[in-house]
């Protein structure tokens, strides 16, 4: 039947084909207006599915807490940016293009155990007034813009009701949160995909709700009472996300990359300070470097030809890595130290021969390993 239909159809193209124009540029010609109609009717459905989000997110927050949204609807205002002022790190990104070169070991340039305080500080900054104007959303002009925007204006409304609630001054019926998991789930995909997005072609300086979306994403993962439904509805897609930004710092390749990976590195470690990601992220850290490092001592070994963009960025992963191993082993209370034991017995299988054969021609990274290993023993040894 499809046969015969496809024949059909060249037929009919043929017979109807104006004169001057061959078949095939006719049918290219129809192909395109078919395909302009499909795309249209795209993105109509895309924005109605946007619209249903929206209105399934003003119901949810309805339902937590009726009279934050009635409080919103008198004064026709939006719920104000969580941490609106507040950002993760104030780093001045316009002084940051300047040609970074190949400098992988500048200390200010990872310190993200000050960027992980300084957020903790800046939270307990939250404004007085809640219920101050923001600009609305359809004031956004692009659709990359609006992909970030909108899940993060809903996840800051979630927010603001949470901490009004644990003030005394609302009340919240937070079991909604379970009636409803579209609606989270939904959001916190569209909040880590428009990260993604941006971590992949970033802008400088980087965009003001740019910031707010790493914030109200920590702010998410961090909330002693939302951690909970976020990680249970949304963990697949935060271990997708982990490993997205894992290959966008191995795979970036342009010459000043490293101010662009520095956010990436950021939203990666502050990402590390809840338990049940630092978990699953030091193992995905872990298995990276072990496989670059098997790679390269092959390398080395038959003499032949490296990736040097990727040694060049593995110091990155390398600084998370210790970085969250060190977290690790400063905190007593971590549940199960018996996660990802199979991983680590692979990356420490070998590891005092990798480094022997490696520790002349590449010294650092050795002895980045060498770190990593002496952490890896003292965590399990605790």
């Amino acid at each position: 039947y499809l046969k015969i239909s496809k024949l059909a159809l060249a037929f009919a193209i043929i017979h109807s084909k104006p004169p001057g124009k061959s078949s095939k540029e006719y049918t290219e010609y129809l192909s395109k207006i078919v395909s302009e109609q499909d795309f249209g009717w795209k993105w109509k459905v895309e924005v109605l599915e946007a619209e249903v989000l929206r209105l399934r997110q003003e119901l949810l927050l309805n339902r937590i807490s009726p009279r934050f949204c009635l409080e919103n609807r008198k004064q026709d205002t939006s719920a104000e940016t969580l941490l609106g002022q507040e950002h993760i790190n104030p780093t001045n990104y316009s002084s940051q293009l300047e040609d970074s070169g190949c400098d992988v070991c500048n200390d200010s340039a990872f310190d993200s155990l000050g960027t992980a305080s300084d957020f903790h500080q800046s939270e307990h900054n939250v404004s007085k007034h809640w219920l101050e104007a923001v600009p609305p959303l359809h004031l956004f002009h692009t659709s990359k813009e609006q992909s970030l925007t909108a899940p993060v204006h809903f996840l800051q409304c979630l927010l603001e009701i949470r901490k009004l609630s644990e003030e005394g001054s609302l009340q919240a019926d937070y079991s909604q949160l379970e009636n409803d998991s579209f609606t989270i789930c939904n959001s916190v995909s569209q909040l880590l995909d428009g990260l993604t997005v941006f971590y992949n072609s970033p802008e400088f300086p980087a965009p003001s709700f740019l910031n707010e979306g790493v914030c109200v994403l920590i702010s998410l993962i961090t909330d002693t009472k939302l951690s909970n439904h976020v990680l249970k509805k949304c963990f697949k897609k935060m271990e997708e996300f982990k490993k997205n930004l894992i290959q966008i710092i191995l795979r970036n390749r342009s010459v000043n990359r490293f101010q662009a990976l520095h956010s990436v590195s950021q939203t990666l470690s502050l990402l590390g300070r809840n338990n049940i990601l630092r978990n699953s992220l030091i193992l995905l850290l872990l298995s990276e470097v072990r496989q670059f490092a098997e790679q390269l001592l092959q390398a080395h070994q038959v003499q032949s030809v490296y990736d040097i963009t990727k040694y060049e960025n593995i110091f990155i992963l390398c600084m998370i890595l210790e970085q969250l191993l060190q977290n690790e082993t400063e905190e007593s209370n971590i549940s199960n130290s018996d996660y990802g034991e199979e991983e680590k017995i692979k990356f420490l299988k070998n590891l005092d021969q990798i480094i022997l054969h490696l520790s002349d021609e590449f010294p650092l990274f050795s002895l980045y390993l060498w770190r990593v290993s002496v952490l890896l023993d003292s965590g399990r040894m605790q």
